[in-house]
């Protein structure tokens, strides 16, 4: 018997959240499984939880009906026509099991009320395991001034030291739940909060999830280096609408997104490739986004070329996926009792945390083998 998953969203009421949601429910009637990779041969016989037995809850610092956000993502086009009346009851259950942020006079306090509301929500459902995933707004970098626990306790007894995806990776711990960050933000990057979930026994994974323009960087910049085919420049605009489009016009939480876009490729490539990101809010866009890249390479005896590509996607329709791929995955890590970093989820990742390899098949093959072991 499979034991029985909740999936807890941080910012569970955003599209792509809710996307997550209503497509869960979607297959569960039948629609295709596109873009879920734990749904090919490869991940068959690896006893994942199914996603139609996944149970959905989160928070969020809004309350707007879930089944709102759906009928704006499917008038938006992001969702299929008629999909909002034909999961209604699956929302409704979902709705049912998301709690605003509770506010709290400092974040300690904030970390247990939060943590309370994810223990609420496994026993209310009688689950075995919580995995939460973080599909928040971006964060702009933090400096977390602590590197050890207790000075970190102590701080957050006093006051608020941390940023909102760091509080949410406490809670999770403290839920006994593992942790994934599907976004830039600050969360698991400071040795002190890996630490803690260390000490509570718990995995967790990330950063900043691949779903379009450096999804194709992680396939064609090794098709560079395994042809000698030297590479001078790489540039790329990237233009947004929607709450994410929104969110990264502001250029301090740009620039998160834009340390992580840019560290595979020099990673890949080496540091001496010239060119930026660079990332425009185009509100009409809505939930779509287009990116476009210009390559400068050499070929033999120096001859100058150039490779140029456009990727246009919703966001949300190539995040949601995903996010289903990483909670099936993140349970199993549980099951195996898998405690600290799960590098081998770097393939949904373009800042893996404790790797360096960005390789789209490399990555790949690493997360089978970790699957199938």
């Amino acid at each position: 018997m499979r034991p029985r998953v909740g999936v807890w969203l941080f910012g569970a009421r955003g599209s792509v959240a809710t996307t997550t949601v209503a497509g869960a429910a979607a297959l569960a009637h039948g629609a295709p499984p596109a873009g879920v990779v734990t749904a090919g041969p490869a991940f068959s016989d690896a006893g994942l939880v199914p996603i139609e037995s996944l149970i959905f809850g989160g928070h969020d610092v809004t309350d707007t009906p879930l089944a709102k956000q759906v009928e704006r993502l499917v008038a938006g086009g992001v969702l299929p026509p008629g999909l909002d009346g034909l999961i209604a009851a699956e929302l409704a259950a979902a709705e049912r099991n998301l709690v605003v942020l509770p506010s709290a006079a400092n974040q300690a306090e904030q970390i247990s009320l939060m943590a309370s509301d994810i223990r609420a929500f496994r026993s209310r459902h009688d689950l075995d395991q919580v995995v939460a995933i973080n599909v928040a707004s971006t964060e702009p970098p933090y400096d977390v001034l602590y590197d050890d626990l207790a000075a970190l306790r102590s701080a957050l007894q006093d006051g608020n030291p941390l940023p909102g995806s760091c509080v949410a990776a406490l809670a999770a711990f403290e839920a006994g739940a593992s942790f994934i960050d599907f976004t830039p933000s600050t969360s698991i990057r400071p040795q002190v909060i890996r630490d803690w979930a260390v000490e509570r026994g718990l995995p967790f994974g990330g950063q900043d999830a691949k779903t379009g323009e450096t999804l194709v960087k992680s396939v064609l910049a090794p098709m560079f280096t395994a042809r000698a085919l030297p590479v001078h420049a790489w540039s790329g605009t990237n233009l947004l609408g929607g709450g994410d489009g929104a969110t990264l016009a502001d250029p301090l939480a740009a620039e998160s997104k834009n340390v992580s876009k840019e560290r595979g490729l020099a990673d890949m490539l080496g540091p001496d490739v010239v060119g930026q990101v660079h990332i425009d809010y185009v509100d009409p866009l809505g939930d779509w986004k287009t990116a476009w890249d210009h390559i400068l390479f050499s070929g033999f005896l120096g001859v100058r070329m150039t490779l140029q590509f456009t990727w246009q996607g919703c966001d949300s329709a190539l995040a949601a996926p995903l996010v289903l791929d990483l909670a099936r995955l993140s349970a199993l890590a549980l099951e195996r009792g898998h405690v600290g970093p799960m590098p081998f989820l770097g393939f949904y990742f373009k800042d893996p945390v404790d790797s360096t390899e960005h390789s789209l098949t490399t990555q790949y093959d690493a997360l089978v083998r970790w699957v199938q072991s």
